[in-house]
């Protein structure tokens, strides 16, 4: 009989695994390798390991980002990464567990099936399920059908899923996300009077730390503009002891996802990318949709964006004549490895797997047939 099923969501910053049933994930990486170092030079026959949260002791190794904006660009560094999680985190045999994988809207479908082969050739896995993040996501609020609308660290997504069907055609993109909101407040900061060289000092892990703590979504953003005195500012004291204080950087910083042309991106924000997706959707099918919007991903985790979207969606959906609620869970940073968590844990999704005797038979291309 086979253990319980791992849940693996790789993300271009994190990647998360765990065991079927469990309400959070095990562990944590970061989606980075590194290579050790002795005087500038790699060592010979080491192996990249996956880089620790802590970067004490590495601070001059060089490492690599095997996935960007969902697209898988080092195998053998996503294989090393795998085994680390599986092997060293997770403690467990693979050849015992079958894997859901979670996969990124943006993920192709090379991707996909490159994927099943290192699972079930390197691995071993006795089974594996492929599904989209935003269906997932949906799983994570008790839906099958809904519109799961992404906002992650390199790629936000708008997807729509009627009867845990993944509609492709009608899934949108957009590529203003944390790392970016990381930069833009960076760039803020940059023509604030806070002394240049804190600024300059600033590393990603602690821009990220700033941002987290203290950005939040404007419901009124022209508005907040102009008044002044309308909002607090925020003191935020960095790892060396200095502090920043920020104004109107609070809700400037996120406001490319609704105005991404504040980075130069030509495309819609995500409340319209909501919009355009809802309309690819047949019409008797809509207002299942409209009734299921969810939000996920770590940058969906400011303060007011879960208001900003509704206000935004209600006003440009409202000639349906529909009021539209949307769902924020609390711990929808993670939505798609704990809808993954849950699905694998059911008795009816026991069937969906696709097994390593299917994928002997018929080889790795038989994921795109298993899994639309």
């Amino acid at each position: 009989m086979l253990k319980r099923a791992v849940v693996i969501d790789s993300g271009s910053c994190f990647t998360r695994g765990g065991f079927a049933g469990q309400e959070r994930p095990q562990c944590v990486l970061r989606t980075v390798l590194v290579q050790p170092c002795s005087a500038g030079t790699p060592r010979d026959g080491q192996q990249p390991s996956p880089a620790p949260e802590s970067p004490a002791g590495f601070a001059a190794d060089p490492r690599s980002y095997p996935l960007k904006y969902g697209v898988v660009e080092d195998w053998d560094g996503m294989r090393t990464l795998w085994r680390h999680l599986l092997c060293c985190c997770l403690k467990v045999l693979p050849e015992e567990h079958p894997v859901l994988l979670a996969e990124s809207p943006s993920c192709p479908a090379s991707d996909r099936q490159k994927a099943a082969e290192v699972l079930f050739e390197s691995f071993g896995v006795p089974a594996l399920h492929v599904a989209n993040t935003g269906f997932l996501s949906l799983c994570a609020h008790g839906r099958v059908t809904g519109l799961a609308v992404e906002a992650g660290a390199a790629m936000s997504h708008v997807t729509p899923v009627c009867a845990g069907q993944t509609l492709r055609k009608g899934t949108r993109c957009l590529g203003v996300a944390g790392d970016h909101l990381s930069g833009h407040l960076h760039r803020l900061l940059l023509q604030s009077p806070t002394e240049l060289s804190v600024l300059q000092a600033l590393t990603k892990k602690v821009l990220t730390k700033l941002k987290e703590q203290c950005c939040y979504v404007s419901l009124d953003y022209e508005g907040d503009l102009l008044q002044k005195g309308s909002h607090q500012p925020a003191r935020f004291q960095t790892p060396d002891g200095h502090w920043i204080t920020l104004g109107k950087e609070r809700f400037c910083c996120p406001e490319p996802l609704f105005r991404p042309e504040m980075l130069q991106h030509g495309c819609p924000g995500l409340p319209q990318l909501a919009r355009q997706s809802l309309h690819t959707v047949p019409e008797h099918a809509r207002k299942h949709l409209l009734g299921n919007i969810v939000l996920s991903g770590g940058s969906s985790m400011f303060p007011g964006f879960p208001e900003r979207m509704c206000l935004e969606l209600n006003f440009l959906l409202q000639c349906t004549g529909t009021r539209i609620e949307v769902l924020a869970n609390p711990s929808r940073g993670s939505a798609a490895w704990a809808g993954g968590s849950m699905a694998a844990s059911l008795t009816s999704f026991q069937h969906t797997w696709m097994t390593k005797g299917e994928y002997q038979e018929h080889g790795a291309e038989y994921v795109h047939t298993r899994f639309q």
